[in-house]
């Protein structure tokens, strides 16, 4: 298997993938940046729950799926990779994006660590935007 070049485009196409799967959780080969950016994700209800799964390697996230109860649709609408490694995404506090009028959040690295959009402007920080969800 090849090495994957962009983690965190890999990481939302799986949860993209599993969600239209339908598949109750998906599995994830784990980093703190995946954890930190699923913590978010759980965070905000996007999903139900995660598990790091021990496999004597890097370890992995087992990321357990939300659906809606009546209609089975999927939490998570949209999941989109904004940053990239050949093209990087950075923000200062003021220009950060509002992800549907704020009915969404971005995800941003920051000198503070990993945190959502709202978080970046309470505590004024910018940086490089990794991910939108709605």
């Amino acid at each position: 298997m090849s090495a994957v070049t962009d983690p965190v485009a890999d990481y939302l196409a799986r949860i993209r993938n599993g969600q239209q799967a339908n598949h109750k959780y998906v599995d994830i080969p784990a980093s703190k940046l995946k954890r930190a950016i699923t913590q978010i994700l759980l965070e905000k209800g996007y999903i139900k729950n995660y598990l790091n799964v021990e496999d004597g390697k890097q370890g992995r996230l087992r990321v357990y799926l939300k659906y809606d109860e009546e209609t089975g649709e999927p939490a998570i609408r949209t999941l989109n990779r904004v940053s990239s490694p050949g093209r990087r995404e950075y923000r200062n506090a003021q220009n950060l994006p509002r992800v549907k009028n704020g009915l969404g959040i971005a995800i941003l690295s920051t000198s503070r660590g990993v945190m959502s959009d709202k978080e970046a402007r309470r505590f004024n920080v910018g940086g490089e935007i990794l991910a939108t969800v709605f």
